[in-house]
């Protein structure tokens, strides 16, 4: 017989082997479980699982990744590339921008994160019904929109959704939901969406025009984001920024003054060799993106390490009132810090001051942008018994280089290529293009102001001022009376009746026509170049008779009349009303939408208004404009760079006599000025008629304020005062 390893039963079947039992305990014996329950075979025995496959058939499918390093390595570079893409995403959209900064939360942000509200209103006009909505700050417009609409943009608001995707993902809702957006949703330098409350063709509320960021481009063949600055390496500024570090405390990040200077003013720092740092007490506005081109450093925490970042710069520069809290925050953390501080205040109103008084005593200079400023918060300040350590110091703002080059100013970023007589005649093209796209023939006096839209700056009561012109309200006989004002601008009209004093002499009409070829583009314009036609005709007839017309023949006389009665028809212009900026972070809603409503009560009126987005480029809207109206309220306007912008493209000033808008216009001279309140309107209006009536005046007074802005107002003027303020501040060896 064969042994039992043949493993054969008395058939021959196979027999299989018996499993050799593992010796178990006395309680898995009689318990009947004949092997232990964390053994192998026991959870192979009693497990639901269905039996894997062989390893080994797979094992191979992965052999050539783990034998070749250079496809395991090329796998892992993939992999790393995708993670970056993805972190590097959600940053360019901006989710990094959502998250609160750590440390000190001031009022100004708290606001910011207010949720958002939609409001509807509805305007009856000749055009049937507009539905205006206004969403976080900013307003869409669409027409005949149902309840089915409002009800989709009130579930898109609760969303408080900002980023780029999601605005363009909820204006693609609207168009499938109410037809064609009529709404402007134009896009600026900084790439953020601006909706607009007004359509871009709309007879109730004007029009959209702009920006015109492409035409300058086009046209000029350069542009301002090609540059960083140009700093003047021989100047005293430049002497003491260089190798030195700076902390410059920004209050937001609007389009406004205050914000504009400080980075401005981060940019020469860094053009001149020092090192710069920002502090952003409220990411509201849309300049972080500028920032960063740049090449400022926004510091993310805006507390502890601000405060350390502050404690080992040479010196801090805050550029605004609101900066109090950030001010006392630090000081509480570092009290020997109140020593490097230059606190440069741009606002003028006694909300600020009572915000900041407890720290006007505490940092080392107090720096202001007008003599009247200083002297309001002085006179608070002995109101309060605050004394300060040091006596105030005046830092006027200037005229950057970029709006100097294009106006045709000389300055560092002029080349061969692009001398200022190159660039005036550009200038001319660029205003002669723009008025062409928005609409404006030659006749066509366009009167503008860009600022942000709320009370203080007045534009409603500058369209009440406007409205009067329309409606021919207005009288002249305030000009008429003046005579020695007569004299200096001879040409007055007064509504039908049109006054013309002559000085009989060829020296005085070939001065006149000299003034004309300066003007704004109006030498390329077919009727500027008839009008220069026919006063060059007037000064040869008066050259051939002696110069006086008591000698003049009967001919030349009937030729006189004949020139002065076809020039009174050419001379009639028609007004344009130019207002801005749409979208800004600083505009109030409810005051935009009382203008609306004053607006479409008055047709007369809506068809002389055009609106624009807010934008940073602005030399187009300055070509194209002719006069320029600052109607700032209360105690006015605390110095107003716009004027001094608008007076270097040669415009004459229409503004309030208060604030620092009487120290830079002078009456009669570069401008008009007029009362603040209720009682400047009738005035504004007049002046409005006057240089509406009188191009010749308009041109004389832009003549002599670009004048007085080469003498004034350009950067190097600016930055040498900040020298004297930055050698009485810091220690230099």
């Amino acid at each position: 017989m064969e042994e039992i390893n043949n493993k054969a039963d008395l058939h021959g079947n196979a027999l299989r082997p018996l499993a050799i039992r593992t010796p178990g305990s006395m309680k898995s014996t009689l318990s009947g479980k004949s092997t232990p329950r964390n053994s192998a075979p026991y959870r192979r025995l009693h497990t639901n699982r269905t039996p894997r496959k062989d390893s080994k058939a797979y094992s191979g499918k992965f052999n050539y990744i783990r034998g070749n390093s250079v496809v395991l390595w090329l796998l892992l570079i993939t992999l790393w590339a995708y993670i970056g893409f993805h972190v590097q995403s959600k940053w360019a959209h901006g989710d990094h921008r959502k998250a609160e900064l750590t440390g000190y939360k001031s009022k100004a942000g708290s606001a910011d994160k207010m949720e958002s509200t939609v409001t509807a209103e509805n305007f009856n006009n000749s055009s049937g019904e507009n539905l205006v909505v206004v969403l976080e700050g900013k307003n869409l417009t669409s027409k005949k929109l149902g309840h089915t609409l409002v009800k989709k943009l009130k579930e898109v608001s609760s969303k408080q959704n900002t980023t780029k995707k999601s605005n363009r993902r909820m204006v693609r809702r609207l168009r499938k939901l109410g037809g064609k957006l009529k709404g402007a949703v134009a896009e600026d330098r900084t790439g953020a969406l601006e909706e607009g409350l007004i359509p871009r063709k709309n007879t109730s509320y004007g029009m959209i025009v702009g920006p015109f960021g492409k035409s300058e481009d086009r046209i000029l063949g350069w542009s301002a984001d090609k540059r960083r600055g140009t700093c003047d390496r021989k100047g005293e500024f430049a002497r003491f920024v260089l190798s030195r570090s700076f902390v410059l405390i920004f209050h937001e990040l609007s389009m406004t003054g205050a914000p504009l200077s400080m980075m401005e003013l981060a940019t020469e720092l860094l053009s001149c060799g020092g090192t710069v740092s920002a502090v952003v007490l409220s990411m509201k506005g849309g300049l972080i993106t500028e920032l960063d081109r740049r090449g400022i450093r926004v510091l993310k925490d805006r507390a502890q390490f601000s405060f350390r970042t502050a404690m080992k710069a040479n010196l801090i520069i805050a550029g605004s009132a609101v900066c109090s809290s950030w001010i006392n925050q630090y000081l509480a953390h570092f009290p020997a810090g109140s020593s490097k501080i230059i606190w440069w205040i741009m606002e003028n109103r006694r909300g600020y001051f009572d915000r900041s008084k407890d720290m006007l005593s505490r940092v080392k200079m107090l720096a202001f942008l007008s003599e009247s400023q200083s002297k309001q918060w002085l006179t608070w300040c002995e109101e309060e018994h605050i004394h300060l350590t040091t006596q105030p110091m005046i830092v006027p703002l200037s005229l950057n280089d970029e709006l100097a080059f294009v106006a045709g100013i000389p300055c560092s970023l002029n080349t061969p290529a692009f001398s200022v007589e190159s660039m005036l005649e550009k200038r001319n093209t660029l205003r002669a293009a723009v008025r062409k796209e928005m609409g404006l023939g030659d006749n066509d006096m366009l009167v503008m102001s860009l600022s942000s839209i709320n009370p203080t700056k007045g534009q409603r009561l500058f369209l009440e001022s406007a409205l009067l012109v329309a409606e021919h309200n207005v009288s002249l006989e305030v000009f008429e009376k003046n005579r020695s004002f007569a004299e200096n601008f001879p040409v007055v009209t007064h509504q039908n009746k049109t006054i013309i004093t002559v000085e009989l002499n060829s020296s005085s009409i070939s001065q006149s026509i000299k003034q004309d070829n300066v003007q704004q583009g109006n030498t390329t314009s077919a009727a500027s170049k008839k009008r220069r036609r026919k006063r060059t005709k007037l000064a040869n007839i008066l050259s051939l008779g002696n110069h006086t017309s008591n000698s003049l023949t009967r001919g030349d006389q009937r030729k006189l009349r004949n020139l002065l009665s076809d020039s009174k028809g050419q001379e009639e212009q028609h007004l344009k009303v130019l207002i801005g900026s749409l979208g800004s972070k600083s505009n109030k809603v409810l005051y935009v939408k009382s203008m609306l409503r004053l607006l479409s009560q008055h047709s007369n009126l809506s068809k002389l208004v055009l609106w624009t987005p807010a934008t940073t480029r602005v030399p187009s809207l300055y070509a194209a404009a002719d006069v320029y109206v600052i109607n700032a309220q209360g105690l006015g306007e605390t110095f107003g760079r716009v004027t001094i912008e608008a007076m270097a493209f040669g415009l004459p000033v229409l503004g309030t006599d208060a604030g620092g808008t009487r120290e830079i216009v002078e009456h009669k001279v570069t401008g008009l000025l007029h009362p603040v309140g209720q009682q400047g309107i009738q005035v504004l209006g007049q002046n409005i008629q006057y240089l509406l009536s009188n191009p010749s005046a308009r041109n004389k007074m832009g003549m002599l304020g670009r004048r007085q802005v080469q003498e004034k107002y350009l950067k190097n003027h600016m930055y040498n005062r900040f020298a004297k303020v930055l050698a009485k501040c810091m220690k230099i060896k």
